[in-house]
């Protein structure tokens, strides 16, 4: 339920418009919602965060996860499953109706509404090379899926810093930019130099081995010379894409205080 919703059902009694029963009985998953004794849904996390609960899909089981997209799809307009194999998405897809799968960003979803982006702000996202647009990918239909407008800029690495270059204006124009790179992960920081907006880094388990599988990307950018930059933890597209959304829509909220 979107506060909007709950701000409206609520006005609603008041007017005298619907029943206090009516209302209770729309309320009554309104915290939280048993999935049979392996889940609970968290319905009230939207009203709370602003995003609706996602659903980390490794290690589950298909079952348990068409029950819980099921469950989810009844309260909210999109539903999420993030680290779907296409394996698992071969299991689901004659089970949930309308499932979608973004094979590259590794994520299935259902939604009732994939039109325009309804938040302010641009979010460009690049990716230093193609092993690390599965990391970049989903937090490109993450922050979509959210509402979002996205930009994509991939392959632009520092080895080849003239890719980069050539593309300045798509870093003029972004509002937060999401930096995805393994290997030493030295692209956060060239491009925060350019940026006059929050830079999210993000490193990847893509390297040799002193790489140490995401470790050596991770550090260098928590040491980064460049101001701006924030970090998240190693292959978390996910992450990133809520981060940058959660800074467009404080952005919205402290525009609003003027």
């Amino acid at each position: 339920m979107e506060s909007e919703d709950l701000h409206c059902l609520l006005t609603a009694v008041a007017q005298g418009n619907i029943t206090p029963e009516s209302a209770l009985e729309k309320l009554k998953y309104f915290d939280f919602e048993d999935v049979e004794n392996f889940a609970k849904i968290d319905h009230h996390r939207n009203i709370r965060t602003g995003f609706p609960e996602v659903i980390w899909g490794q290690g589950k089981k298909p079952e348990q996860i068409v029950k819980i997209m099921e469950v989810m799809r009844k309260k909210n307009p999109v539903v999420i499953a993030t680290r779907i194999e296409p394996e698992i998405y071969e299991k689901l897809q004659d089970k949930i109706y309308q499932l979608y799968y973004y094979q590259d960003a590794k994520i299935c979803a259902v939604f009732s509404d994939s039109s325009a982006p309804k938040h302010e702000g641009i979010i460009t996202i690049l990716s230093a090379g193609t092993a690390d647009l599965p990391v970049a990918e989903e937090a490109a239909v993450t922050a979509t899926l959210c509402g979002f407008s996205v930009k994509r800029l991939w392959d632009v690495g520092v080895a080849g810093i003239h890719r980069l270059l050539n593309n300045q204006h798509l870093i003029a124009e972004a509002d937060v930019l999401i930096v995805v790179a393994g290997m030493e992960g030295a692209l956060p920081s060239v491009v925060a130099g350019l940026a006059n907006c929050p830079v999210i880094a993000v490193p990847t388990s893509v390297g040799y081995g002193s790489h140490f599988n995401g470790l050596a990307p991770l550090l260098t950018m928590l040491n980064s010379c460049a101001p701006g930059i924030g970090v998240v933890n190693i292959d978390n597209g996910f992450g990133a894409a809520i981060l940058a959304g959660q800074i467009l829509k404080t952005a919205k909220k402290l525009g609003k205080r003027q």
